[in-house]
């Protein structure tokens, strides 16, 4: 099973998702609107190119990414 979240990887892993799978299709994301740590993980608000809005969970500790619309 594929990653529900691609993302640019550099000095390290999740540092900027460019596209998320929601409901079976793939969705490129448009802007990232804010970005925020929490213990534990990373935390993105994004919109998509279709005008969706999304915040992404990346919790390091499980290696799991979790989706949420707004």
């Amino acid at each position: 099973m594929s990653d529900p979240v691609e993302c640019h990887s550099g000095f390290e892993y999740a540092e900027r998702p460019i596209a998320l799978t929601w409901e079976g299709q793939r969705l490129e994301i448009a802007a990232i609107e804010s970005t925020w740590r929490i213990p534990g993980g990373k935390c993105f608000r994004v919109s998509t190119a279709n005008g969706q809005t999304f915040e992404l969970f990346y919790g390091e500790l499980y290696d799991e990414w979790r989706i949420n619309p707004i």
